[in-house]
C-alpha cells in the first residue's frame, strides 16, 4: 500500500492517519484467534489487571517464544502496515520496536492516562522520536467502550514532562503531569475519538498526546499495536534497569516487506526467521 501525497501531508500536520476496514472479517477473526490461543501461555510477556484478567499481550511479531503468532509475525510485514510506516518515517530499514496488544475488558477495562509515547520510549534510549505505531482495531471501538483520543498535531509540540504512574493501572505508565496536561488541553485543538469498527487501522506518531478511558460496554476491546522505529534510531544503552525485550526489542534487523498481504503464509517462512534471529 502506497500513501497519497494527501494522507502523508496529513500525517505531517495531524500526527496520525486513519484507514477504513483495512483489514477483512476473516483476517480479524483469524488474528483474535491468536490472541485466544497465546493468551493460555505462561509468559512474563503477558500482563494482567488486578482482577487476573489479561491486559495486554507482548512479542506476539516474533517467530519464537510462548506468545509468538505466525499470523502476527506477517502482520509486522504486510505491505499494509510496513509500507506506510517507511513513508511516514522517510526510511526504508525498520524494526518493530514492540509488538503489543490491548484488551479492555467489558465493564472493568481500565483507563490509560494521558500520554505520549516517547515519553517511555526516551527513557529506553531512544535517540530521537523518529517512530510511528500501527494500530489495528480487532473489536469495535467506541467513546461508550474506551477509544483512544489523540489531540491533532501535539506530535509537533514539546515532550511533556512525565511521572510514573504504578496506582491508577496494573501497568506502571509515564503519564504526563496534571498541570501540564491540565494546561495544555485548555489551549490546544480538542480531542478527538478514535472510534471504528474491526479491521479500521490508524498510523501514529510516538509525539502525539493520546489517552483512553473505561470501557463501560457489555464487550471486550482488542487493539493491536506494532510500534515501528529505524533501525538507525535504535536504542542507546541505558545505565541501569533497562527494560526487558518483549517491551524494548533488541532485534534491530530491518523488516523485509512480504510479497502479498496473506496473513496465512506457509509456516516455513516462520522456522527460517528464527534460526536468523540475531
Amino acid at each position: 500500500m502506497v500513501l497519497t501525497e494527501s494522507q502523508l501531508a496529513q500525517f505531517d500536520r495531524d500526527g496520525f492517519v486513519r484507514f477504513e476496514k483495512l483489514f477483512s472479517d476473516d483476517e480479524i477473526a483469524l488474528l483474535k484467534s491468536e490472541l485466544v490461543r497465546v493468551g493460555q501461555a505462561d509468559s512474563e510477556a503477558i500482563i494482567r489487571e488486578r482482577t487476573g484478567s489479561v491486559r495486554t499481550i507482548y512479542r506476539s511479531h516474533e517467530p519464537d517464544g510462548p506468545t509468538a503468532s505466525p499470523a502476527f509475525w506477517r502482520l509486522a510485514r504486510t505491505p499494509r502496515l510496513l509500507a506506510p510506516a517507511q513513508q511516514v518515517l522517510r526510511d526504508d530499514e525498520l524494526y518493530i520496536f514492540h509488538c503489543k496488544n490491548n484488551i479492555k475488558t467489558a465493564i472493568d477495562g481500565t483507563v490509560w492516562l494521558w500520554h505520549q509515547d516517547y515519553g517511555y520510549w526516551q527513557h529506553d534510549g531512544i535517540p530521537t522520536p523518529t517512530m510511528a505505531t500501527f494500530l489495528v482495531m480487532l473489536d469495535e471501538a467506541t467513546e461508550y467502550s474506551g477509544s483512544l483520543y489523540f489531540v491533532p498535531g501535539s506530535h509537533n509540540g514539546p515532550v511533556h514532562p512525565a511521572y510514573k504512574d504504578e496506582v491508577t493501572t496494573s501497568y506502571p505508565q509515564w503519564a504526563i503531569e496534571k498541570p501540564a496536561i491540565t494546561q495544555y488541553l485548555k489551549n490546544s485543538p480538542r480531542a478527538v475519538a478514535i472510534e471504528g469498527g474491526p479491521g479500521t487501522a490508524v498510523l501514529f506518531h510516538c509525539k502525539i498526546v493520546h489517552g483512553s478511558g473505561h470501557n463501560l460496554s457489555p464487550n471486550d476491546r482488542w487493539h493491536a499495536y506494532m510500534a515501528y522505529n529505524p533501525s538507525a534510531n535504535r536504542p542507546n544503552p541505558v545505565p541501569a534497569n533497562p527494560r526487558t525485550d518483549y517491551v524494548v526489542s533488541r532485534n534491530y534487523a530491518p523488516l523485509d516487506l512480504l510479497p502479498n498481504d496473506d496473513l496465512n503464509g506457509p509456516a516455513a517462512r516462520l522456522v527460517e526467521a528464527a534460526a536468523a534471529r540475531p
